[in-house]
């Protein structure tokens, strides 16, 4: 008999934020973004063929990732809203000029500094100080990185959902995958704030400041459990 994987209901504002992305199984483990390097009214068939594939085949969520600030920030919104999504499959080509890959790829390396830039990236405005730091540090915490871009296809999306869903871990190209089961921690549930304060502001209080030190000590703890593994 396999052990049991604990899941949990999304908050009752699951998905809280609107966006270019299908709707699954809440209970699902995994979500997909797909890298969009086109306009939203001229968006190429592979790209809806790769966000079809990953909801088709399980994910929580499915959808597409343009802009490396407001669209990572919808992101975090809907998944923290939803502790059974573990993983994030990145899949697509990179948005030039946007570099929204790079900085999506950035963000689980290096977290965000006191201002809430994505430390490490080449992109454009970097920044989400639309959203709580709270809700970073928590996704960061709930959900580790599928990197596929520029190597994905249909069928390796297929996989490597069907990794996430397993009971006994399982290796999918160098990622050792399974369902954990829900993050440990209750919904968190919030919309973008649309701030006018400026991103290069300091932290707006203690409570902040606190929140990037945990943040950046649990990307160190991430960083020495890749090299041990």
């Amino acid at each position: 008999m396999g052990r049991e994987i604990k899941k949990i209901d999304p908050h009752p504002d699951y998905p809280p934020e609107k966006g270019r992305y299908l709707r699954g199984n809440d209970y699902s483990p995994v979500a997909v973004v797909i890298i969009l390097n086109r306009d939203e009214d001229k968006i190429p068939p592979e790209i809806e063929e790769l966000v079809r594939t990953g909801v088709e085949t399980g994910a929580a969520l499915s959808g597409t990732l343009q802009t490396p600030n407001i669209g990572i920030e919808k992101i975090i919104c809907n998944v923290v809203a939803n502790p059974n999504i573990r993983y994030i499959i990145l899949s697509g080509p990179e948005s030039e000029g946007h570099l929204t890959g790079d900085a999506f790829k950035a963000l689980f390396k290096n977290g965000v500094d006191e201002k809430k830039r994505i430390i490490g990236t080449e992109a454009k405005h970097p920044y989400l100080y639309n959203i709580p730091m709270e809700f970073i540090v928590r996704f960061l915490d709930q959900v580790k990185l599928i990197d596929l871009q520029f190597k994905g296809t249909p069928e390796l999306i297929r996989k490597a959902v069907w990794a996430c869903y397993q009971e006994d871990q399982v290796e999918f190209m160098e990622y050792k995958l399974h369902d954990p089961g829900a993050y440990p921690e209750p919904p968190l549930s919030g919309k973008i704030t649309w701030k006018f304060s400026r991103p290069w502001a300091e932290p707006d209080d203690d409570n902040e400041r606190r929140a990037v030190k945990k943040m950046q000590e649990m990307i160190e703890r991430l960083k020495k459990e890749r090299k041990s593994n």
